[in-house]
């Protein structure tokens, strides 16, 4: 069986949200109108971000398991984040 990495947009949305977390704990994070302590608000949002890493790097895992070829996981992996992004603006 002949394994080979590759790279798909969820492993660099996956990359991003990783960064992001590790972002906001180091140097926290500032919510207009919130009245939460710093050092609360920076390890929950740290946290937030962390769990939707973990989420995408799974849903990564599965669409591998289903699409073996890559054109065709790539074609899935960016239609799953288009649709998220659009419901993400339709519900903001």
């Amino acid at each position: 069986m002949k394994t080979r990495f590759r790279i798909t947009p969820l492993n660099f949305a996956a990359a991003f949200l990783l960064f992001l977390a590790v972002y906001i704990w180091l140097y926290g994070i500032s919510i207009m109108g919130g009245h939460y302590p710093h050092a609360l608000k920076s390890g929950l949002f740290a946290g937030i971000f962390l769990l939707f890493a973990m989420v995408v790097s799974f849903m990564d895992i599965m669409l591998r398991n289903f699409f073996r070829e890559t054109k065709k996981l790539w074609i899935v992996e960016l239609s799953f984040i288009t649709l998220a992004i659009i419901i993400f603006l339709l519900v903001k």
